[in-house]
């Protein structure tokens, strides 16, 4: 048998992490005094929505994407943290630095999701179970949080195996076990199922995953159409999809919802400081310019605007990127005759490496100060270090 036929036949090993209610653990972790509390991790106000729930917090009912007064109601003795994105990303980078130690195909979903195909890694690392348990106990070791492992031969299947095994979970799907994996599970469980199919699925008279598998397709198709086979194969624990390594960042942005309407300018350019500061930050730490910059605004009526321009030359210095975003929002206070806003985000787009660049535009006093933020924020939390416009925000 040639080289090449052994690659052909070499079987798949596909694995997911997801990270244990990670912006909810990163604050445990990093504040010893809310651990085993239900934390929620979110806007406090009005308007806030829950980003993150502890598993402490979820039994309450408390999930993300929850708005905060509902959380607070199922569970009025709740701690509610502010979300510190700066600090999430940077565990993030610690995180997948240990997948990419295993194999370089990485297809991040999120900040604390990822699949990786290790079928090219076991020969020299070991059997899937074997990287798994690896890839969980360095995560533990480098950040002190933990994640639950899916494995499987396909995303499908090792996406279902780290959610059944929440939270610590470490799930292997074999190849002779998937119909006795599948079957029980309600057939919700099958991605591209929503709220609009589940009824009429349900009405056939089909619960599980395994039901769906022995169904006749031409009953099927007359709820599913053209899906059918898909979800059949689906069924059957067949997905062919590759991991796709993940591409750089095209864009960084921030925004925030007030949670009252904001119509003073210098509330305004303090929140716009304050998330300037943020995005050139991530914009530094990962050795990217941008050439584009961009506001986002929502007024009380829900209507949405972005207003960009682009730069003469890339730049990464917060100082120039907020001259440019404040002449953007300016601008458009002028034109509308200081309208009050609901929501307000910048962005910067047409990134490019730094290293990549002969040009540079900003000064050596100004790169230091960038530096010196930088640093302490990244030990601290975002706005722990700021410039004296940004600490206006919530003043009136």
């Amino acid at each position: 048998m040639t080289a090449s036929a052994n690659f052909e036949t070499q079987p798949r090993a596909i694995i997911h992490v997801d990270m244990d209610a990670f912006y909810a653990s990163v604050e445990q972790h990093d504040q010893p005094k809310y651990r085993n509390q239900p934390v929620v991790v979110g806007g406090a106000g009005g308007r806030g929505v829950v980003a993150a729930a502890s598993y402490e917090v979820r039994k309450f009912g408390v999930h993300s994407a929850m708005p905060m007064t509902r959380a607070l109601r199922l569970c009025p003795q709740a701690v509610v943290l502010p979300v510190r994105m700066s600090r999430y990303r940077q565990v993030s980078a610690e995180v997948f630095s240990v997948f990419r130690e295993s194999t370089p195909q990485v297809e991040g979903l999120s900040l604390d999701e990822a699949f990786l195909d290790v079928s090219a890694s076991l020969a020299l690392l070991g059997s899937v179970e074997t990287i798994g348990a690896s890839l969980r106990a360095e995560i533990l070791k480098r950040t002190g949080l933990h994640a639950s492992v899916g494995m499987a031969q396909n995303k499908f299947l090792a996406k279902l195996a780290s959610d059944v095994g929440k939270p610590k979970g470490f799930v292997h799907v074999a190849d002779d076990g998937v119909r006795s994996f599948l079957d029980p599970m309600p057939v919700a469980r099958i991605w591209g199922i929503g709220k609009q199919t589940l009824p009429k699925i349900q009405k056939l008279g089909i619960l599980t995953i395994g039901q769906l598998r022995k169904a006749d397709p031409a009953v099927l198709k007359q709820v599913l159409g053209k899906r059918t086979e898909h979800f059949l194969a689906l069924a059957r624990g067949e997905d062919e999809r590759e991991v796709v390594a993940s591409r750089p960042e095209k864009s960084i942005s921030r925004e925030v919802t007030f949670e009252k309407d904001v119509s003073k300018p210098k509330v305004l350019l303090a929140e716009l400081q304050a998330q300037v500061e943020s995005v050139t930050g991530r914009l530094r730490s990962q050795g990217l310019l941008a050439r584009t910059v961009q506001i986002k605004v929502r007024d009380p009526r829900f209507r949405t605007v972005t207003r960009s321009l682009t730069l003469t030359a890339p730049t990464a210095s917060t100082q120039v990127v907020f001259k440019q975003a404040r002449r953007l929002l300016q601008k458009w206070l002028g034109e509308h005759l200081n309208t009050p806003l609901r929501l307000l985000g910048v962005g910067l787009a047409g990134l490019e490496s730094s290293a990549e660049q002969g040009v540079e535009i900003d000064t050596t006093k100004q790169k230091a100060l960038d530096k010196t933020l930088d640093a302490i924020n990244r030990r601290y939390g975002d706005g722990k270090a700021t410039r004296g416009l940004a600490m206006n925000i919530g003043k009136k």
